[in-house]
């Protein structure tokens, strides 16, 4: 599976990165991907989410330890 957010389906970004003498060439911004296991009814995933999202499930209870 690609670097995605597996409930937002988030991807990187692009962009360029730039010198001082004003060159640019493309680079791509990550996610900051975690696993994290959550509970859906009465079963427990593991999956892989960005660290907004995992501060999301976190405030909702959604995160088993």
């Amino acid at each position: 599976m690609s670097r995605m957010d597996q409930i937002t389906k988030k991807r990187a970004m692009s962009g360029n990165t730039r010198s001082f003498s004003m060159n640019h060439s493309k680079r791509s911004f990550g996610l900051n991907l975690q696993t994290v296991k959550i509970k859906e009814g009465n079963q427990t995933k593991s999956i892989r989410v960005s660290a907004r999202t995992m501060k999301t499930l976190k405030k909702q209870n959604k995160i088993v330890k």
